[in-house]
């Protein structure tokens, strides 16, 4: 064999056993991993061969651990191998010049190796110092030469592996924990590490040291099909790359899916993230198992009887979990499930696996509608807190969640993608709930922004356009089947529908513009209670989506809408929360007197608001913009007005380096600035070179090109033009420019920066205070545009 396969083409005769056509058929994967492993085994016995020629070799034997070990390489996985011996038969330096034989034509053959010589004794030592060689080692197996000496040291590793149990289970706990705090949830990511990640296939062989512990049982079935999916897209990864990787990058979900015969990416990052929370799930549980048996070795005096402490409706505390005192107790109560994961959640402990079995597969299924009992449990449990999110997953791991609410099927491991949004859609909705019952307080209906929490993106669904609109009737059947009345229906759908409202007219719009409060008060039918509840709701949706999606700029900008709207909805009353610090300071006059720009600059909770008042003029906002990017600092939103002559700005700045604003520095590059010194801004050109431009040619994976967007009706003085744009340092004062050079006026800029794309919208008029022409905004918006896209 050694003769018949030249060494130069073992990458590509690996490709080729695992090539497009043998994923053509379902099931494939197995057959396609033996025929690898069967490769390997003839490969390497081949050199074995080739290497022991003319040589005694009783006593040696060549193994392999890892995934050559076990059986389930990929086609381009790494070779992981052990030249074993007793110490006996050869020198060491005969052993030596063996090994030298048999490694060198596997690096020359490219295949990536890692090698060790070891006697068996030696096997022993490396498994008790080194906690992943143990684990590796309990899957050694023969590939070439005398198979006793792999027994021999198999069955030494895994009789220490028992006998150590006790001290080595917190370790290996400790080290998968650090593991997936390093690699994360494979369920959870968009570019799944397939190996390392939570629920990955690193999980998969500590199932089996566990079980090869005596420890607990391995679970099967679905575990098995999980672990068998991953395999496969880990060979379609490698086949697809030429590349021995284990992380399904963004790049390569088309080929992938295509590969594995799925007509849409999305479909099959669904399936990946299933797989991946099944075997996380398994795994979790499996540890558990294992801490109990392992307690009540130590504990045992006698016979050990479990310790029981009771919760309440047949329910228990048991090692960690909560277990059903009696069996009998699921044929009387249809809502067990209910009050069993209400007890769990609040007592921050999973449902034990069993007892979850039990109530999935014996409870009869709650009437339609429900019954007000069954309602007033859904609230309880959506209202439990952090705690809801694994016992939520154990009830969807059961299909219990599916039993109360079909629709979740559709949304089951969606994947988003969506730079904000660090969560697939189902796990986000439930971290919604998890942050709106902070928000409970401020609102009159607990149980209503609760359950719109957990239906705002039911509309996530293949082929939803605006999920906003697609998920109001969706939520409006889940309300009905609930059974709750008419208007509890109206509120909840409307939340639903409008969740978005708030936080584009915040970030996009002018507060102080009527039109805008009245979006705000139309999107709730103006009712003072349903936009309580929707502020919560907003606030919740974005802390839930990530860091990326709720900053102390968007904080702040909701509460300055929601303090408009409701000093609107009740201008009787002063509105909530402190007045807002007046935007014209009693020193400005006296200060631009004397001929210098008023600044004032006020910290703000990790960010800044600027107050910058001066003579108003052609191009203050293109300067003032540019100052600030000059400087280093990021333009999160800037709300301009022109009072008498004056402008008077607000800006909202973040300072990526921590530095201060400086006040002085600022009012003096705007005094060189006003004489037509170009000077302060030198540092912005410098900060361009380092920015990479798009090239504006839309791509696959691109935002595309830029967008200028006239919004009608969004203002009665003024044209409101919305700009999306991939963000770059200085692009906000090019736009202060093009508008200057155009001769339109920008009376009130609103800035967003979302995950490197610009959101900015610009309420702008001509030089009297008019809405510009038809003809005017033409070309403005197509100025805007190349400004945008850099051909100016």
């Amino acid at each position: 064999m050694g003769e018949g396969v030249n060494v130069c083409d073992v990458a590509a005769r690996r490709l080729d056993l695992a090539g497009t056509r043998a994923f053509e058929t379902v099931g494939s994967g197995v057959e396609r991993r033996e025929r690898l492993a069967e490769f390997n085994r003839t490969w390497i016995g081949g050199l074995w061969e080739e290497a022991t020629r003319g040589q005694r070799v009783d006593g040696v034997a060549l193994a392999a651990v890892g995934s050559v070990g076990r059986g389930d390489a990929g086609p381009l996985s790494d070779y992981d191998l052990v030249l074993l011996h007793y110490g006996r038969t050869l020198s060491t330096e005969e052993i030596t010049r063996l090994a030298d034989r048999i490694w060198y034509p596997i690096w020359d053959a490219g295949v990536r190796l890692d090698h060790s010589v070891r006697t068996v004794n030696q096997c022993r030592t490396v498994a008790a110092d080194d906690l992943t060689a143990a684990v590796g080692l309990l899957d050694i197996a023969p590939l070439a030469g005398d198979r006793e000496v792999v027994a021999a040291a198999r069955a030494t590793v895994s009789h220490d592996w028992r006998a150590n149990a006790r001290k080595r289970l917190p370790q290996l706990t400790e080290a998968m924990a650090v593991r997936h705090h390093r690699h994360g949830d494979l369920a959870q990511s968009i570019e799944p590490e397939l190996k390392e990640a939570h629920g990955g296939l690193r999980d998969m062989t500590i199932l089996k040291a566990l079980a090869e512990a005596w420890l607990a049982d391995r679970p099967r079935g679905e575990v098995d099909a999980a672990h068998g999916l991953l395999l496969d897209v880990r060979d379609a990864v490698h086949v697809v790359t030429g590349r021995g990787r284990d992380r399904l990058g963004r790049e390569d979900h088309d080929a992938v899916a295509a590969l594995l015969g799925y007509g849409d990416p999305d479909d099959l990052l669904a399936d990946v993230s299933d797989a991946g929370r099944t075997i996380a799930y398994a795994v979790d549980g499996t540890v558990r198992r294992a801490g109990q048996s392992q307690r009540a070795r130590v504990l045992r005096v006698g016979p050990r009887r479990p310790q029981m402490t009771p919760l309440g409706y047949g329910l228990f505390e048991s090692d960690g979990e909560v277990v059903l005192g009696s069996g009998r107790l699921v044929d009387s109560d249809p809502n067990l499930p209910l009050r069993a994961a209400v007890i769990a959640a609040r007592a921050n402990l999973p449902i034990a696996p069993t007892t979850l079995e039990n109530l999935a597969t014996k409870c009869a299924d709650l009437p339609t509608p429900w019954t007000p009992l069954a309602r007033g449990l859904l609230s309880d449990l959506l209202a439990s807190g952090p705690g809801l999110v694994t016992v939520w997953e154990g009830l969807d791991q059961q299909g219990i969640v599916e039993k109360w609410l079909p629709e979740w099927a559709a949304v089951r491991s969606r994947p988003q993608r969506n730079a904000v949004h660090r969560h697939t859609v189902d796990r986000h909705l439930i971290e919604t709930v998890v942050h709106a019952t902070g928000l409970l307080r401020g609102v009159g209906r607990a149980d209503l922004l609760l359950l719109a929490a957990l239906l705002h993106d039911i509309g996530k669904v293949p082929g939803a356009h605006d999920h906003s609109a697609t998920g109001a009737p969706i939520a409006e059947a889940v309300m009905r089947r609930l059974g709750h009345s008419d208007d509890d229906v109206a509120t909840v759908v409307s939340l639903v529908r409008e969740h978005l409202t708030l936080i584009e007219l915040a970030t996009r719009r002018d507060h102080s513009d009527p039109l805008t409060i009245d979006a705000a008060l139309a999107a709730v039918d103006g009712d003072r209670e349903r936009f309580e509840l929707l502020v919560a709701l907003t606030e919740a949706d974005a802390v839930a989506a990530g860091p990326k999606a709720w900053t102390d700029w968007r904080a702040a900008l909701l509460g300055q809408l929601a303090t408009a709207v409701r000093a609107r909805l009740d201008p009787a009353t002063p509105a909530f929360g402190e007045a807002e610090p007046s935007l014209v300071p009693d020193d400005l006059v006296t200060t631009l007197a004397a001929g210098e720009p008023f600044v004032d600059v006020v910290p703000n909770g990790g960010s800044y608001r600027i107050d910058i008042a001066d003579r108003d003029r052609l191009g203050l906002f293109a300067d003032t913009a540019g100052l600030l990017a000059a400087e280093g600092l990021v333009v999160r939103t800037a709300v301009l007005r022109t009072v008498e002559g004056v402008a008077v700005n607000e800006w909202h700045v973040e300072s990526p380096s921590d530095a201060v604003p400086e006040k002085d520095r600022l009012v003096r590059g705007l005094m060189r600035l006003a004489t037509g010194d170009r000077g302060p801004l030198s540092l912005l050109d410098r900060r361009r070179q380092f920015a990479a431009r798009p090239s504006g040619a839309s791509t696959i994976g691109t935002p595309g090109q830029p967008r200028a967007l006239v919004v009608p009706g969004a203002s009665t003085d003024a044209t409101v033009i919305e700009v999306r744009a991939h963000d770059r340092p200085g692009l906000l004062h090019e736009l202060g420019m093009a508008f200057a050079k155009a001769g339109v006026s920008v009376r009130s800029a609103h800035i967003a920066t979302y995950a490197g794309q610009t959101l900015d919208t610009f309420y702008v008029s001509d030089f009297s205070g008019r809405p510009l022409e038809p003809a005017k905004v033409a070309q403005v918006v197509a100025v805007v545009i190349d400004t945008c896209d850099g051909t100016t």
